[in-house]
């Protein structure tokens, strides 16, 4: 789509555009909702950390459970210091944003001293919305 085909975009599509998206914002706190129940339902049937399944009307509703670990960051740190297992931790170096901004702002560093270090990115976003008449 060039620049110059503005005339593919029709009022009756920005209408369908609009709609469909109302519908999709009303499904999904349905299915929210029901979500929720079905939550409900397994935590009194097998309690709230474990999987379950039922079967009605031919249709299986099934309930997993996922679990993530990772450890404690300001605990995990402590204990391997303590064992000088330093070895074992990492140091991560990253820009410290507010700072930055600070220096830039009481003119401890200059913007030409970051020229190529700032990454922009850009994600184009579509919206919808009736026009109400005043």
């Amino acid at each position: 789509m060039g620049k110059n085909d503005v005339s593919l975009i029709t009022g009756e599509m920005l209408m369908k555009y609009y709609e469909l998206n109302k519908q999709k914002k009303e499904i999904e706190l349905e299915m929210n909702e029901l979500k929720d129940t079905f939550q409900h339902y397994f935590n009194n049937l097998v309690g709230s950390d474990h999987k379950g399944e039922i079967t009605i009307s031919g249709y299986k509703l099934q309930r997993q459970i996922r679990k993530t670990e990772k450890y404690n960051e300001v605990e995990t740190i402590k204990r391997l210091e303590d064992l000088q297992m330093n070895e074992l931790i990492q140091v991560v170096k990253k820009p410290d944003d507010a700072k930055i901004k600070a220096a830039l702002h009481l003119g401890l560093l200059n913007p030409e001293h970051l020229e190529g270090c700032i990454i922009s990115t850009i994600s184009p976003a579509i919206t919808v919305k009736p026009i109400t008449p005043r």
